[in-house]
């Protein structure tokens, strides 16, 4: 099958992934094992799909940058992805020469677009081709699974954290400290001497207690001896 109609079915899976805010691949998968009433998606047509989704980033900043009039999230559906699909084989595919690149999106554009877009879309894609060996591929960093020694580490230095309620402020510790040991000497003075008028009061009642216990004695003597008598 004609590249032409390659790069045709792979700008329709494109634009209807935008179009629903549909992952790429995930739509490419229901085509490849579902097409319907179409043909089977052609090869080449695949290889666009994936690779304009494996480059997206570095081809959307590329068309962000040559694009004098409009950023990408405010092109028109069907030209950014006609931008992207030739921006891919220009800058990825050297099977495809630059030229021939540009014609066919030009014509897709004269096709499915407005009167406006040929002259826009060849703007982009002409300084695109000037400085392709300039474009940076940009590339998504990989965060780094965490080892288990460093989780062990972390759940362990959780277990050992005080929960919130618990946790007291340490210079506030600090203060109380210091203002319980500044305490006036007349304070722990009279502190003291409460101390010994307890005492004395616990001595002198049980002197009372003595006493009650020795008349009690004395009065059940007298009883007893007048009950014997």
């Amino acid at each position: 099958m004609a590249r032409s109609t390659a790069r045709k079915r792979a700008l329709n899976t494109l634009y209807e992934a935008d179009e629903k805010g549909q992952e790429i691949l995930s739509l490419l998968a229901e085509r490849i094992d579902h097409p319907g009433a179409q043909t089977p998606l052609p090869e080449y047509a695949i290889e666009i799909i994936r690779g304009v989704e494996e480059h997206r980033r570095t081809i959307d900043s590329a068309l962000n940058q040559f694009s004098q009039l409009w950023k990408v999230r405010r092109m028109a559906v069907v030209d950014r992805n006609i931008l992207r699909i030739a921006t891919w084989e220009i800058k990825y595919n050297p099977e495809v020469p630059s030229k021939v690149a540009i014609d066919e999106a030009l014509s897709l554009a004269k096709t499915l677009s407005d009167a406006e877009s040929p002259s826009f879309i060849h703007g982009v894609l002409s300084a695109i081709d000037d400085h392709k060996d300039e474009i940076e591929e940009i590339v998504i960093p990989v965060a780094e699974p965490e080892s288990p020694e460093s989780e062990s580490h972390e759940q362990e230095h959780t277990e050992q954290a005080p929960s919130d309620p618990d946790v007291r402020d340490g210079a506030d510790d600090e203060g109380e400290r210091d203002e319980h040991n500044s305490a006036p000497v007349a304070e722990l003075k009279s502190e003291e001497d409460r101390v010994s008028d307890d005492g004395a009061g616990i001595d002198s009642k049980a002197g009372e207690q003595a006493e009650t216990s020795a008349d009690s004695t004395d009065v059940a003597i007298e009883e007893r001896s007048d009950t014997e008598e």
